[in-house]
């Protein structure tokens, strides 16, 4: 039975929330596991930092990568023992499930279309699943997994990165609370330039991207665009009842689409418009929302994280800055790792992101309810909405670019 938040009850544990999120409430660290992230991949590295940074979370055990030998040496690299390096994820569930110091839960970086069905081995297993987006490979796949993680009980969280920088918290708090009311209309963006010039032809990432047998019924949308609808749902509250779509390849030719421009039909009626590109030269990572509201705009901008811009109707524009105190809001705070004037940047996102994550399941492990809005994540039903937000946009591009409704 769930309690309320009662430390003296717990003797063995810290739910106390004068410690923000960086210690481990379990009076322990967890034990967590790895499928992909090795040698050959990319975000494996940022995942691991925020496992580390974040404090709640001791990686031993990982299967990552499909060869044997990256495997091994990849363990070698990130300090696994070789008796618990895995060649085969399947095995990998079976051997940790059955061992008392097992895994208690396991990260996922592997390419999209592995992702429902590692997921789904893990959660089968008894195994909390923290996993890359998108979910799945469509909407049918998605609910499959959001009904096993209901009947498992288990956690099943996404990685959305971005939505744990503290400014993210500050502007969603702020939106909740009404500082710019009513919200009028909404812009978001995600630019990049890296698909403009022809892909050199040992690259195996930008390959797979391009593969229709492997992400599916888009490219860029999938890629990044999820990154975008998911922070434009988090700040704003908004969900797209309809949107349009048109996919366009701006850069060298390819197969799937580098660029997208989505109109969006917002909760409410609230006009939006999404913009994505992997072909604009002279933009790295520009995932960039704009809010308006009937008393005023916020602005943030992913490669200026620590800032939130702020402008009230009739008033002088106000820039709040990432720290204690100041205009930051205690929810925002507790995202906050170094004082003002100390660089923070995406590392300190996945660490807060592996924090929550954490909080979430050592609560649920210690029979502990969480006070509400004390942590926040992207669970099964808000993943499998990204999904939604892909198969609809591939759904009016192909139509011609009419309006659709989101499934």
């Amino acid at each position: 039975m769930m309690t309320e938040c009662d430390p003296s009850n717990l003797p063995a544990t810290d739910f106390t929330m004068q410690q923000g999120l960086r210690r481990p409430p379990l009076g322990r660290r967890m034990r967590l596991g790895f499928v992909g992230g090795g040698r050959s991949g990319q975000v494996g590295s940022w995942h691991a930092s925020g496992v580390r940074l974040s404090g709640h979370w001791d990686i031993v055990a990982g299967a990552l990568s499909t060869d044997p030998k990256v495997a091994a040496l990849s363990a070698i690299d990130w300090s696994i023992d070789g008796g618990r390096s895995y060649a085969d994820y399947r095995a990998m569930a079976a051997a940790e499930a059955a061992r008392p110091d097992g895994i208690e839960a396991v990260a996922i970086c592997t390419p999209n279309w592995t992702h429902a069905a590692i997921a789904t081995e893990f959660l089968q297993s008894g195994i909390d699943v923290i996993l890359d987006k998108p979910m799945a490979m469509s909407v049918a796949e998605a609910d499959q997994l959001v009904a096993l993680q209901e009947k498992t009980g288990l956690t099943l969280a996404l990685t959305y990165s971005f939505a744990h920088h503290a400014m993210v918290r500050q502007a969603a708090v702020m939106v909740e609370q009404g500082a710019i009311g009513r919200i009028r209309q909404a812009h978001v963006e995600f630019v990049q330039d890296w698909a403009t010039a022809p892909f050199a032809s040992d690259n195996r990432a930008a390959a797979w991207r391009q593969d229709s047998r492997k992400v599916g019924r888009t490219s860029a949308v999938g890629d990044i665009g999820t990154h975008a609808y998911h922070l434009l749902k988090t700040i704003s509250g908004l969900d797209a009842e309809e949107l349009r779509a048109e996919f366009h390849v701006c850069g060298a030719p390819k197969p799937m689409e580098d660029t997208a421009f989505v109109g969006l039909r917002l909760t409410g009626g609230v006009p939006g418009f999404l913009w994505v590109t992997q072909a604009a030269p002279g933009n790295a990572a520009g995932l960039r929302l704009r809010l308006f509201g009937e008393k005023g705009g916020l602005e943030w901008d992913q490669e200026y994280p620590e800032q939130l811009r702020y402008s009230l109707v009739g008033s002088p524009e106000q820039i709040i800055h990432r720290g204690k105190g100041n205009g930051m809001l205690p929810a925002a705070e507790r995202l906050v790792h170094l004082p003002r004037g100390h660089g923070e940047a995406l590392t300190d996102a996945w660490a807060n992101l592996y924090a929550e994550v954490g909080f979430t399941i050592a609560a649920r492990r210690a029979g502990v309810a969480l006070p509400d809005g004390f942590v926040r994540y992207t669970g099964a039903e808000a993943g499998a909405a990204g999904v939604r937000f892909i198969e609809a946009c591939a759904n009016s591009n192909e139509a011609g670019g009419i309006w659709v409704p989101l499934l």
